[in-house]
């Protein structure tokens, strides 16, 4: 009777889904990480370039194309953590601007240089905590409120100084800041963007504030419910996009011994191509600042090669924005991949009926 109420298992119950094969774990992760893959493709396209083009491979060159992305790099380190929380920020190249604009009226009205730009300074800091506000303590979309500030620093820029130009800032400081560290080509000012790289850096992967940006960036209800004070956090990350856009409309102003309106136009797409190139998503909740870094190199060095060959600035625009849509669509498409294979691996993991 035993033998009668015996039946076969109507599957086989020995297969399970831990024989599913996981993702890429120790060493592996990191040599074929999203932030490894574009340091890949940094030193690919630098070789390319240093074997296909002339005097790109000089200290000259070098000097050059590092002072090119001074500006990038500063304010994509800010940028990524707006981004990484799902927010963004689109006046930065404006408070570059404005900040650029008051330096040259208050240098021209006779202020010490000193005073000038701590002024400087401020005038970001504030600008940023305008943002901040907006944005985070009477909740306006990122989006919206940072397009009518970009317009609206960009117009406080021209009503400063107008469509003049102050040209006759301090020879010594103008050429500090175009200095190389001996005959490396290397600028003396890259010391403080590594700096300030260093800084942003142990913020977001080494604190717990930066920790709580990601856990920001996926869920605000959640964030809030572990304890995360958001709009405090989103405020003092908007302050910090304001304050580095000034330090990089200084930057841009002693660079060219020139503060106008119209300086650092169009940096913002710079900026924000290159973060999300670096592997940031437009979603938020996710991004690292090595990669980030890779990013601003690899646009930095694709432009700054184009000019070499002499192509014209249209066309660096066309190839900025192209950057710029496939480091959003490409998460996507990459992302849309991996969950088919994933599905995929689940269907032949699960047991099978006889």
């Amino acid at each position: 009777m035993s033998d009668a109420m015996t039946t076969a298992p109507a599957f086989d119950t020995t297969k399970t889904l831990t024989e599913e094969a996981t993702g890429r774990t120790g060493l592996a992760r990191i040599l074929l990480g999203r932030d490894a893959i574009m340091i890949y493709l940094v030193l690919a396209f630098i070789l390319y370039a240093s074997l296909t083009i002339p005097r790109f491979a000089t200290p000259v060159t070098v000097g050059f194309l590092l002072l090119d992305v001074v500006p990038v790099l500063l304010i994509a380190m800010p940028m990524t953590l707006v981004i990484i929380t799902g927010e963004i920020d689109l006046s930065v190249a404006s408070i570059a601007g404005l900040t650029s604009a008051l330096m040259g009226v208050l240098w021209a009205d006779g202020l010490d240089i000193a005073l000038v730009l701590i002024i400087g300074l401020l005038a970001g800091m504030l600008a940023g905590a305008f943002n901040g506000f907006l944005v985070a303590v009477v909740g306006l979309p990122s989006l919206a409120v940072t397009i009518g500030t970009l317009a609206l620093f960009r117009g406080l820029a021209l009503v400063v100084i107008g469509d003049n130009a102050v040209a006759n800032f301090p020879p010594g400081l103008t050429t500090f800041f175009t200095s190389k560290l001996g005959a490396t080509g290397i600028p003396t000012v890259m010391i403080g963007v590594v700096v300030v790289a260093l800084f942003f850096g142990v913020l977001l992967h080494f604190t717990p504030f930066g920790r709580g940006l990601y856990a920001l960036g996926f869920s605000k209800e959640a964030a809030r419910f572990v304890g995360i004070k958001v709009a405090r956090s989103k405020f003092w990350l908007y302050v910090g996009t304001g304050t580095i856009s000034a330090l990089a409309g200084i930057f841009w102003t002693l660079r060219y011994s020139s503060a106008r309106s119209d300086n650092a136009s169009g940096l913002e797409l710079t900026v924000i191509a290159a973060v999300l190139l670096g592997g940031v998503s437009i979603f938020g909740g996710k991004g690292s600042i090595p990669g980030v870094l890779a990013g601003v190199m690899l646009i930095g060095t694709i432009n700054f090669s184009l000019r070499l060959t002499r192509v014209s600035d249209v066309i660096l625009i066309i190839v900025t924005g192209t950057l710029l849509i496939v480091s959003v669509v490409g998460p996507s498409i990459f992302g849309a991949i991996q969950q088919w294979r994933h599905d995929r691996r689940v269907r032949k993991a699960l047991p099978t009926l006889p």
